[in-house]
């Protein structure tokens, strides 16, 4: 799928939507494997679900080539997964009972035998092996040799306009082999592109926020501008910084200090540490000590053009920054990605887990649950295993599409945020007041109206839906132990009788409306590359926000790592630790008066004057208790401290 994000330059958001096929177990255990081919191991989740008679265009030339991955289950599957619940469960024994990365890899990973058998049989179907690593073995060739590999046709089927390739029954594997394969992924074309080695291009236009604006919440009315809920609104904020986030979130004394936050976008901003030691400097935040920032990049990049590449140095450059604004202290390793396709995202992943580089991760990336398949989800769901049972804890965004109806048509929820390994971090609209006092949040949810032409009343006020916190009910993924008895059945139950997984989790700050000031090198009219800073959102920056304050309960928690956090977070459900998060805490309706440049940049070819409503999430509603679009709620004055006991 192609990448399509939503761009900073329009000053709504930036989080990335990316073409992910991540599907969804329960809880990461892989799927039983079928005997409907004799001799033969079935791989669940391998055929695609648009695969279908009616869509089948007839078989793939036998010399049109492949590139698959076999990731390898290891010695234990089920026992993997068992041990990352029990690793990451307070009310289990074995609670906080962490694995090294090579214990993890003895105990749980491929034996050299399996990764042996598992090679010489892809090599004696005529398939070339590429490389072997600990999770995967990567193979190309003909179809003819796939076909032969895998136990299955390869056929062209009609996929919307296009047409992909994709197996004719589910993939399966020799039985000698049962037990040691987890799934294949590359045998369905439709996410794959041929790729070349690429130079990164320069960095994106220009963007800047036009005023005036507000320097904390409410610090300046639009007196001229008509009235929006019975009263004058304020001008939306200027752009938080990490002093009013910090004080918003209950940071306290700590910084982060001997915390380790991992990052992983795709490409690399090549201005990101001088943007992030000029925002430090121009914000009051600490500088950076030496070391202190990272990047482990790839040696070569993808799809630069098809993933916007350039697009990405903004993503970086918020998650960088908003991390150290609100934990200065904390050790920062950018991992980016060498595409923003699966297999590249993965690899990112599972350097962080391998080499165990972080013992939190923020991801401002994903996908709708509509494109997801089953057999790249076991392999996320494998990597997050494994980081859970090394107490390592990853912080997904939810989306910035709410219902995402808007957006695609069909009420969903976007992944790998669906995934029940890790923790999905919802929006809010947040107020910080005077002497940096937090005031309220509201989940975030905007509609907007454009100021008439006579510049006396709201057009249709109060508008169009625009964006808000992603969230909802998965359709596939069943509903994890740590939901149970704290998410409503009504949610829980909306799509399965069963239940299903609710996302999100935890919230914090999203709204671009009271968005966080960033700052970055961009290229202007005149061609020069220059620093400027601008605000922006989207729950691209709750997860950030949430990975920082996760680094501040850990060093209030003496260092020890927190781990997956989601058994631990709803343990925590109901107590004054969270801000109950309600889209209208005032009772009377809010919004605020936003101002933009015509063209993004300066006032030449005028600017455009806007209301836009708070607490407005499309069919989403935050609502006292639990809801599905700040989870649990946001993080109060209590939260950091509250990790001590663990």
């Amino acid at each position: 799928m192609r990448s399509n994000r939503a761009k900073a330059r329009a000053g709504v958001s930036l989080a990335a939507t990316l073409p992910l096929l991540t599907g969804a177990l329960a809880l990461g255990i892989p799927a039983a494997h079928a005997a409907d081919n004799p001799g033969r191991d079935a791989l669940a989740g391998t055929r695609p679900v648009w695969a279908t008679a009616k869509a089948d265009k007839g078989a793939t030339s036998n010399g049109a080539q492949v590139s698959a991955r076999v990731y390898l289950a290891g010695r234990d599957a089920k026992g993997l997964a068992a041990y990352a619940q029990a690793v990451s469960n307070p009310a289990s024994p074995l609670y906080g009972k962490y694995l090294s990365a090579k214990q993890t890899q003895q105990r749980f990973g491929a034996t050299k035998a399996q990764v042996a058998a598992v090679t010489s049989w892809l090599k004696a179907a005529g398939l070339q092996v590429t490389s072997v690593t600990a999770h995967y073995v990567s193979v190309t060739g003909d179809v003819a040799a796939a076909e032969k590999a895998f136990g299955t046709q390869l056929h062209n089927y009609a996929k919307g306009s296009k047409t992909y390739r994709a197996p004719t029954q589910t993939a399966s594997v020799p039985e000698s082999l049962k037990g040691a394969v987890l799934t294949v992924t590359g045998l369905d074309s439709a996410p794959h592109k041929a790729g070349h080695k690429d130079a990164l291009p320069p960095p994106d236009a220009v963007f800047k926020n036009a005023g005036p604006f507000s320097s904390y919440y409410g610090s300046n009315t639009a007196k001229t501008l008509p009235s929006a809920y019975g009263t004058k609104i304020p001008y939306a904020v200027q752009g938080y910084t990490g002093k009013q986030l910090r004080a918003a979130y209950g940071a306290g004394k700590y910084t982060g200090k001997g915390v380790r936050v991992a990052i992983t976008d795709a490409y690399a901003s090549p201005t990101i540490a001088f943007d992030a030691a000029t925002y430090a400097k121009k914000h009051g935040d600490a500088a950076y000590g030496s070391g202190q920032l990272h990047q482990v990049l790839p040696g070569t990049y993808t799809k630069t053009e098809e993933c916007g590449a350039a697009g990405w140095y903004g993503e970086e450059t918020l998650d960088v920054e908003a991390v150290h604004a609100v934990a200065p202290a904390a050790d920062i390793t950018y991992v980016g990605a060498a595409s923003c396709y699966d297999d590249d995202l993965l690899d990112s992943l599972g350097k962080i887990v391998d080499g165990h580089l972080a013992d939190i991760v923020s991801n401002s990336w994903g996908d709708i649950e509509a494109n997801e398949t089953p057999d790249v989800a076991a392999a996320y769901d494998q990597v997050f295993q494994f980081g859970a049972v090394e107490g390592i804890g990853f912080y997904f965004s939810s989306g910035d599409n709410g219902d995402e109806v808007a957006h695609t048509g069909t009420k969903q929820v976007d992944t790998p945020a669906n995934s029940a390994w890790v923790t999905a971090v919802g929006g809010t609209s947040l107020a910080v007041g005077k002497g940096d006092k937090y005031l309220w949040e509201t989940g975030w949810g905007t509609d907007k109206a454009n100021l008439s032409t006579d510049g006396k009343s709201w057009v249709d006020f109060p508008g169009a839906y625009t964006s808000g916190a992603g969230g909802g009910t998965s359709k596939t993924v069943a509903e994890p132990f740590y939901q149970k008895g704290v998410v409503p059945d009504a949610l829980a139950k909306a799509n399965n009788a069963t239940g299903n997984r609710v996302v999100p989790d935890i919230a914090a700050i999203a709204d671009p409306n009271t968005g966080f000031k960033v700052g970055q090198t961009q290229t202007f009219p005149d061609g020069s590359q220059q620093y400027s800073e601008y605000r922006i959102g989207g729950t691209s920056l709750a997860a950030p926000v949430i990975a920082a304050v996760q680094a501040l309960s850990q060093e209030a928690g003496g260092g020890k790592a927190i781990g997956f956090a989601n058994p631990a977070i709803y343990a925590k459900n109901g107590s004054k630790v969270y801000h109950d998060v309600t889209d209208n805490p005032t009772g009377s309706g809010l919004a605020v008066a936003r101002v933009d440049f015509v063209n993004g940049f300066d006032a030449a070819d005028g600017v455009a004057t806007s209301v836009r409503s708070l607490g407005k999430d499309s069919s989403l509603s935050a609502v006292k208790g639990y809801d599905d679009v700040t989870g649990v709620g946001s993080p109060a004055s209590g939260y950091v401290n509250s990790w001590r006991r663990h």
